[in-house]
C-alpha cells in the first residue's frame, strides 16, 4: 500500500489501482495517522486533525466508526488499535511526503558528493511525487505544508544545479529564466541562471541577466548583489570563466591532472565544478550548508533570497560559494574528488590539446586524437583526407543526442543496470518486441551516463536504411563524417556527392584514437550488417563502447543483452497518466482506474501501445477504450506524425517484426496464437507441427522466435514456458485465419488438451496432488480455450470428457464460477438423459474418464447424466433450486438412475446421489441414501470414492447432534485419505474432525484439528477452506480462554474470507456472528451492534430472508441487554416473520428455530429481569416460554460448551426461578423438554408475540 499526501490524500495498493477513500473525514484520518507512520497517535491528537474546532458530540465513538470505515477500504490490518490511540500499519517509504524528503535529502548528498548523475535522477523521482498543495486534507498543518513547499523549492534548484554540472546548460536555462522572474530577489537563483548563460555560451546575455538582478536588488532593497553574484560577474568580465562544468569521472576512470594544474581542479577550485559544492575555508563541504558548514536539506533558503530580508549574506542557498567556491584559486576540500579537465582550445591550431582526457579509459587506450581534424596532426582521421567536412567546430560539445520531448517514465532499475552493464561490457544490446521502449531507454541512458565519454556521445538510427552495405555509411553520417566533395561547373552551381570507398574504413580510422559511446538503434532488419560493424568497431577501436537496441541480440563475442520488458501495471498507468493529461488536460486514471489497469495490462505493458491508447483519450473515455481493445489494430493509429511510419499505428510496429520472419518462424507463430496462456515445448510440437513445420525442429523455431522478441520463455517452472504478448498473439492470430489452417490447428489443441485433462484427473486424488494441481493450473488458460471451441463447434463429446475432466480440479480450487458457466452449456449440446422416457441403466464398471473417445455404448448416456449432476455440490449455497418443483423432480430422477445394485452407483457421478436429497427436500431420507452409497462403494471396490462417502455420512450425522455416533466414520475415511495420498481428503477430515470435538467442549483438540487442516489446504492452494478453519480456530482458541488470541483469529478469517469474495460468504457470515459474541462477552455491546449493522447490509449477506431473520433476532437481544426490552421483542418479531416469508419455510424454519433458540432463550429472560416482581403480566408467560425454550436448547446442545451461551442460559434459569417459583419452573422445564423440533419452532413464534 502505498499512500500520497501531495493533494487529496489518497492510497494506492501494490498493483497501482487506487482504493475509493469517500469523503474529506476519511481522507484527515488518513493523513493524520500517515504523518506518522507505524507510531501509535492518540484518540485526541486524530480528532483535533480530523475535526479541526468543531469536534462532533460524541467525538471517541465518531472516530471509531471513521476508522472502521478506514479499515473497511484499507483492509482490516491496516489500522490497529493500541492503547489509547491507533496506528497505521505503514513505514515512512510508503508515504510519498516522507519519500519526497528522503529523496531530496539523497540527492543533495549526491550532489555534494560529486555525482550529478545520480542526483539529477534522485531529484527527478522526488518532483515526480508533487501532485498536488501538501496536507491538503489538514489545513491546520501550515507549518509543515510550508516546510514542505520550501523543501520542493530546494530540489528544483538542486535538480538545476545538476543539471548545469552535467552540461546541460541550454536544458536547464527555460525554467531557471522562469523561476527568476517569479522571484526577481532570490540570488541564488540568479546565480544558477546567469552560470548557465555563461556555459551557453551566451557571456552577453550573462552579462546582462547580472545588470537586472542589480538593478532590481538596487531598486528594492538599496543595496548591491551579494559576493557571489559580484564574484560572478568580475569573471565575466575578466575572461577567466571555466567551460562548461562536467561531473566528475566514474571511479577506475579519473584522468591526471595535467601539469601545473591543481589536483583537485581548474584554478583551486573543487573537482566536481558544481556550483554550491565549493569548499568551505575551514575545509568542510556542503551542498546548501548553514554558514556553520553543517549540511541541511531543507533549509535551503536562507542565502541569497531576499524576500527573507537577509541580503547580507550568513546563510547560502544552493548555488552560493565560500571560501575556494567563488571561482578564485584557493585551497581545495582534501577529499574533493578529481574532475574533468577543460583546458582552452589551443592558439596554434596546428598544436594538439595540452591537457589529457577526463576519462582517458583503459590504460591500454591510444591517447584521443584531436578533434579539430588538423592536417597537420598525424592522430587525426582526416589529416590526409581533404574535403572532408570534420564532424564539430573546435570549442563545441561533440555527440548528437537530441532532446527529449516527453518526461521519461519509469524504467529507473533498467537504467540503473545498463549503466552498470556499460561499465562492465563494451557491447549491451538492448532486446524487445516492438513498441517496448527500447529506442527511448537507450537514449535516456545514454544521456545520463553520457559524461563517461565526455562529448562523444552519437546516436545512429537505423530504422530508415534499407540494405545492410549502407549501415556503415548510416554511422558515418551521424557522427557528421559522411565526405561530401565541393565542385564548381559551367552549368551549375555548388553540387555535392557522396565520396568513400570504404565506410567501414573511414569509421574505424576516425574511432580508433577516440573514447566513445556509439547508440546503435534498430539493428534488426539489418542484424548481420550491425554485428559484422560492432565487431569491426570493438576489435580495432578499444575505446568504443556500443549501446543497440534490437529486437535479438547481435550475436557477437563478448556482448552483454538486457532484454527490455513490458512495463508493470503501476508504471504502465503512471505512463498512461503522463501522455493522457497531454492529450486530455485534466485527465487522471483515478477517474476510471479500473478500466486504465486493464488498458496497460491488456496493452502487455508496451509504452508505444500504451501511448497510442493516450492519444485516443482526446475523443474516448478510458472505458470506451478498454472495451475496443479485441480490435485494438484498427484502434491504435493515431501515432504522432514525426516519428518513423512503423511506429505510428500499432500494427505497422508488428508488420515490421513479421516481414523479418522465416516462413517457417511465421508458421510457427500464427500457430501458436491458439494457445491461452502459452505452451510447453511437448504441447508446441504436438499442435504446430506440420505443414512444413517438422516436429523435431519446433524447439529451434521457438528459440528463433524467442531471440526476436516476439515470443517470451519462461524459465520459472521446470519445463519451460513459451508464451507471446497479448498484441503479437492478436495480430498471430489474424495471420492464422489468413493462412486458412485454423480449423486443424485448433483441432490438434483441443484434442491435446482432452488428453491432458484426462490424463491428469485421477493423480489429483492421489500422492502425486500437488504436482498434478499445479500442472492443471498451469495449463488452464489452455483448457478453457479448448473447452470453448468444442461448446462453439457442437462437438458433445469432446466436449463432454473434457469438462468432465475438469470438473473436480475446479471444486478443489473453488473455480465455481468455472462450474455454473461451463456444465450448462456442455449439457446443452445433448438431449437431457434425466427426462422422459429415459435410457436404459446399463452396469458400467469404467467412468466415461476411464474410456477413450468414441465413447462405448452406455458411457455417451453416463456422460451427459455426470455433466448434469457434477455442480450439485456447489447449489447448497444457493436455495433456489428447492423452491423449484422441476428441481424436486430432477432429485428424484437422480436417485432413481443409481439403484445400489449398479457398478456406477459407488463412483462418479453416483457420489452425487445423497445430494439429490436436497432438492427433493427429503431430509430424513439423506441418511438412508448415504447408507447405500457407503455399502456401495465398498462392494465395487471404489477406495477413494469410499473415502469420499465416509466423510459426507460423518458431517450428516453430526448435524443430528445424537442421532447415531460417527465418529467411526471420521476415523475411517481420515485413514483411507491418508492411504490413497489425498491431501485434500485429510483435510476434510480432520475438519470434520474438529466439528465433533468442539461439541464436546474439547477445544485443544479442535484447535490442533484446524490448525492441521489449514496446513493441509494452504499447500493444496485450496484457498476457500481457510476463512472458515481459521473462523473455527478462532472460535476454539476464544472458547479455550484466551479471548484476545481468538478474537485476532476470528477477524483474519473475516477478513481472508472478505477478499476471497462470494465463495467465502458463509466463513465470514459465521466469522462475524462468533465475533458478536466474543464482543458482547467482553461487554462490548456497542461494537457488536455495529456489526450486527454491517451485516444487515444486503451486499453482505446470504439469502436475504434467512439471514436477516437471524440477525434481526440478535439484534432485538442487543436492545434487550441495553434495557430496551420492547425495542428486542419488535425486532426478533420482525425477524422471525423474514424467516417465515421464505419460500421453503416449511422445511428451514424448525431447523433455524433450533439455531435462534439461545438468542429468544436469552431475549426473552432479558425482558423478564427488568421485570422481577411481574409488575407487567405478560412477564410470567415470558419466562414460562424461556423455560421451556431453555429445556429444548439444553436437551439439542446438553454440554453448553460456548462461554457466552452458559452464561446466558445460566442467567435464564435464575431469572425464571424468581419469576416463576420452583414449581412452577420446573412443570414448565419439563414441558419443554417434551417438545419436538417443529413444536419448538412453533413455540418460539408464539413467544415473541
Amino acid at each position: 500500500m502505498r499512500i500520497s499526501l501531495f493533494g487529496p490524500a489518497r492510497a494506492h495498493r501494490d498493483d497501482g489501482t487506487s482504493v475509493s477513500l469517500g469523503g474529506a473525514r476519511l481522507r484527515a484520518l488518513l493523513a493524520a495517522l500517515a504523518l506518522r507512520p507505524g507510531r501509535t497517535t492518540g484518540a485526541g491528537a486524530l480528532i483535533a486533525e480530523v475535526w479541526d474546532d468543531d469536534p462532533p458530540a460524541d467525538a471517541a465513538g465518531a472516530l471509531q466508526a471513521l476508522v472502521a470505515r478506514l479499515r473497511r477500504a484499507l483492509g482490516a490490518g491496516a489500522v490497529t488499535s493500541v492503547d489509547g490511540g491507533y496506528r497505521l500499519a505503514a513505514t515512512r517509504d510508503d508515504v510519498d511526503l516522507f519519500r519526497f524528503e528522503r529523496l531530496v535529502a539523497d540527492g543533495a548528498h549526491a550532489l555534494d558528493d560529486g555525482d550529478p548523475a545520480k542526483a539529477a535522477a534522485l531529484l527527478d523521482d522526488a518532483l515526480a511525487l508533487w501532485t498536488g498543495p501538501p496536507l491538503a486534507d489538514l489545513p491546520a498543518r501550515t507549518g509543515e505544508a510550508a516546510r514542505c513547499g520550501a523543501l520542493r523549492d530546494d530540489a528544483i534548484r538542486l535538480r538545476l544545479t545538476a543539471g548545469l554540472a552535467l552540461g546541460r546548460a541550454e536544458r536547464v536555462l527555460p525554467e531557471l529564466a522562469a523561476l527568476c522572474a517569479e522571484q526577481p530577489l532570490n540570488e541564488a537563483l540568479h546565480t544558477l541562471h546567469i552560470r548557465a548563460l555563461r556555459d551557453a555560451g551566451r557571456t552577453a546575455d550573462a552579462l546582462d541577466a547580472y545588470g537586472t538582478v542589480r538593478a532590481a536588488i538596487a531598486d528594492r532593497l538599496g543595496t548591491d548583489p551579494g559576493p557571489e553574484l559580484r564574484a560572478l560577474h568580475g569573471e565575466l568580465l575578466s575572461g577567466t570563466s571555466e567551460p562548461p562544468l562536467r561531473a566528475k569521472a566514474p571511479a577506475g576512470h579519473r584522468g591526471a591532472s595535467p601539469a601545473g594544474a591543481s589536483p583537485s581542479g581548474v584554478d583551486g577550485r573543487s573537482g566536481t565544478g558544481l556550483p554550491g559544492s565549493g569548499s568551505h575555508s575551514d575545509g568542510s563541504r556542503s551542498v546548501g550548508s548553514l554558514s556553520d558548514g553543517s549540511r541541511s536539506v531543507g533549509s535551503l533558503s536562507g542565502g541569497g533570497n531576499h524576500s527573507g530580508g537577509n541580503h547580507s549574506g550568513g546563510n547560502h542557498s544552493v548555488g552560493s560559494h565560500h571560501g575556494s567556491g567563488t571561482g578564485r584559486p584557493g585551497p581545495a576540500h582534501p577529499d574533493a574528488p578529481a574532475g574533468p579537465v577543460h583546458p582552452a582550445a589551443p592558439a596554434d591550431p596546428g598544436s594538439t590539446h595540452s591537457a589529457a582526457s577526463a576519462d582517458p579509459g583503459p590504460a591500454h587506450a591510444p591517447r584521443p586524437a584531436p578533434t579539430s581534424g588538423s592536417a597537420h596532426d598525424p592522430g587525426s582521421a582526416h589529416a590526409a583526407r581533404p574535403g572532408v567536412v570534420p564532424p564539430e567546430a573546435p570549442g563545441r560539445p561533440g555527440g548528437n543526442l537530441r532532446a527529449r520531448l516527453t518526461s521519461f517514465v519509469g524504467r529507473e532499475a533498467d537504467l540503473r543496470g545498463i549503466g552498470e552493464d556499460l561499465a562492465a561490457a563494451r557491447l549491451v544490446t538492448l532486446t524487445g518486441p516492438g513498441g517496448s521502449g527500447k529506442t527511448r531507454l537507450s537514449q535516456e541512458a545514454a544521456d545520463r551516463f553520457g559524461e563517461r565519454w565526455p562529448g562523444e556521445v552519437w546516436l545512429a538510427e537505423l530504422a530508415p536504411v534499407a540494405e545492410g552495405a549502407t549501415v556503415a555509411e548510416a554511422v558515418l553520417n551521424a557522427l557528421g563524417l559522411r565526405e561530401i566533395a565541393l565542385h564548381s561547373t559551367a552549368d551549375k552551381a555548388l553540387a555535392a556527392e557522396p565520396r568513400d570507398p570504404d565506410p567501414v574504413r573511414t569509421l574505424t580510422e576516425y574511432c580508433a584514437g577516440r573514447r566513445l559511446l556509439l547508440v546503435l538503434d534498430n539493428c534488426e532488419h539489418v542484424i548481420d550488417a550491425c554485428a559484422a560493424l560492432a565487431e569491426r568497431l570493438l576489435t580495432h577501436c578499444p575505446g568504443v563502447t556500443v549501446l543497440a537496441t534490437s529486437r535479438e541480440p547481435l550475436g557477437v563475442p563478448g556482448e552483454l543483452t538486457r532484454p527490455v520488458d513490458p512495463l508493470p501495471v503501476p508504471t504502465a498507468l503512471r505512463l498512461l497518466a503522463d501522455r493522457g493529461a497531454a492529450a486530455r488536460p485534466g485527465f487522471t486514471p483515478d477517474d476510471d482506474p479500473g478500466a486504465c489497469a486493464e488498458i496497460c495490462r491488456r496493452l502487455d505493458g508496451l509504452p508505444l501501445a500504451i501511448e497510442l491508447a493516450a492519444a485516443r483519450l482526446r475523443s474516448l473515455t478510458p472505458r470506451q477504450i478498454a472495451e475496443r481493445l479485441d480490435d485494438r489494430f484498427r484502434l491504435l493509429t493515431a501515432g504522432s506524425r514525426t516519428v518513423l511510419p512503423r511506429q505510428q499505428t500499432l500494427r505497422a510496429v508488428v508488420d515490421w517484426s513479421w516481414d523479418l520472419l522465416e516462413p517457417a518462424e511465421r508458421a510457427l507463430l500464427r500457430r501458436l496464437s491458439v494457445f491461452s496462456g502459452g505452451c510447453d515445448l511437448t504441447a508446441a510440437e504436438a499442435v504446430c507441427a506440420g505443414g512444413g513445420v517438422e516436429p523435431l525442429d519446433v524447439a529451434a523455431l521457438l528459440g528463433a522466435l524467442v531471440d526476436k522478441s516476439l515470443v517470451v520463455a519462461d524459465f520459472s517452472a521446470p519445463a519451460a514456458r513459451y508464451r507471446t504478448l497479448e498484441t503479437i498473439g492478436e495480430y498471430a492470430a489474424d495471420r492464422l485465419t489468413e493462412s486458412g489452417e485454423r480449423d486443424a490447428v485448433e483441432r490438434r489443441h483441443l484434442s491435446y488438451f482432452r488428453e491432458y485433462a484426462r490424463t491428469a484427473d485421477p493423480y489429483l486424488r492421489g500422492p502425486e496432488q500437488l504436482r498434478w494441481l499445479e500442472l492443471f493450473e498451469r495449463e488452464h488458460d489452455n483448457l478453457r480455450a479448448a473447452l470453448r471451441r468444442a461448446v462453439d463447434a457442437d462437438d458433445e463429446p469432446e466436449a463432454l470428457q473434457l469438462a468432465l475432466a475438469c470438473v473436480w480440479f475446479w471444486m478443489m480450487r473453488n473455480y465455481r464460477t468455472e462450474i455454473r458457466s461451463w456444465l450448462p452449456a456442455v449439457a446443452a449440446l445433448g438431449p437431457d438423459p434425466f427426462a422422459v422416457p429415459r435410457p436404459a441403466l446399463l452396469p458400467l464398471d469404467l467412468t466415461p474418464l476411464e474410456v477413450e473417445l468414441p465413447f462405448p455404448p452406455g458411457q455417451l448416456d453416463e456422460a451427459r447424466r455426470w455433466i448434469r449432476t457434477a455442480g450439485m455440490a456447489v447449489w447448497e449455497e444457493s436455495l433456489d433450486h428447492l423452491a423449484r418443483g422441476d428441481d424436486r423432480e430432477f432429485g428424484a430422477a437422480v436417485i432413481a438412475a443409481y439403484p445400489p445394485h449398479l457398478p456406477q452407483s459407488g463412483a462418479r457421478p453416483g457420489l452425487v446421489r445423497p445430494f439429490a436429497a436436497f432438492l427433493t427436500g427429503d431430509f430424513d431420507r439423506l441418511i438412508v441414501l448415504l447408507d447405500e452409497l457407503v455399502d456401495a462403494c465398498r462392494a465395487h471396490g471404489r477406495v477413494w470414492e469410499l473415502a469420499f462417502a465416509l466423510q459426507l455420512r460423518a458431517k450428516a450425522l453430526d448435524d443430528r447432534a445424537g442421532e447415531r455416533d460417527f465418529m467411526g466414520d471420521v476415523r475411517e475415511s481420515r485413514e483411507l485419505f491418508a492411504r490413497v495420498g489425498d491431501r485434500w481428503g485429510m483435510a476434510e477430515a480432520l475438519s470434520a474432525q474438529a466439528e465433533s470435538v468442539s461439541r464436546r467442549g474439547d477445544w485443544q483438540d479442535t484447535a490442533r484439528c484446524c490448525r492441521e487442516a489449514m496446513a493441509l489446504a494452504r499447500e493444496l492452494g485450496a484457498h476457500q477452506q481457510v476463512p472458515e478453519l481459521t473462523v473455527r480456530l478462532g472460535e476454539a482458541v476464544l472458547n479455550g480462554g484466551d479471548p484476545q488470541e481468538g478474537e485476532r483469529l476470528l477477524r483474519a478469517g473475516i477478513d481472508e474470507g472478505l477478499r476471497m469474495g462470494q465463495s467465502a460468504i458463509g466463513a465470514v457470515f459465521h466469522g462475524r456472528i462468533s465475533l458478536v459474541a466474543c464482543l458482547c462477552h467482553q461487554g462490548r455491546l456497542a461494537e457488536a451492534g455495529e456489526l450486527v449493522d454491517l451485516m444487515l447490509e444486503p451486499a453482505t449477506t446470504l439469502p436475504q430472508e434467512l439471514v436477516r431473520g437471524v440477525l434481526l433476532c440478535v439484534k432485538g437481544w442487543l436492545a434487550a441487554r441495553a434495557d430496551r426490552g420492547d425495542r428486542g421483542l419488535e425486532l426478533a418479531r420482525a425477524g422471525l416473520d423474514d424467516l417465515y416469508a421464505h419460500p421453503l419455510a416449511e422445511i428451514f424454519v424448525p431447523r433455524i428455530g433450533m439455531v435462534i433458540l439461545p438468542v429468544v432463550t436469552a431475549l426473552l429472560t432479558r425482558v423478564a429481569e427488568h421485570d422481577p416482581a411481574a409488575a407487567d403480566p405478560r412477564t410470567p408467560v415470558r419466562a414460562r416460554h424461556a423455560t421451556m425454550l431453555l429445556a429444548v436448547n439444553r436437551g439439542v446442545r446438553p454440554n453448553q460448551t460456548v462461554p457466552l451461551e452458559r452464561a446466558e442460559m445460566a442467567l435464564a434459569e435464575t431469572v425464571c426461578r424468581a419469576v416463576l417459583g420452583d414449581d412452577a419452573y420446573t412443570a414448565a422445564y419439563a414441558e419443554g423438554g417434551g417438545l419436538t423440533p417443529q413444536e419448538a419452532a412453533a413455540l418460539v413464534r408464539d413467544a415473541l408475540n
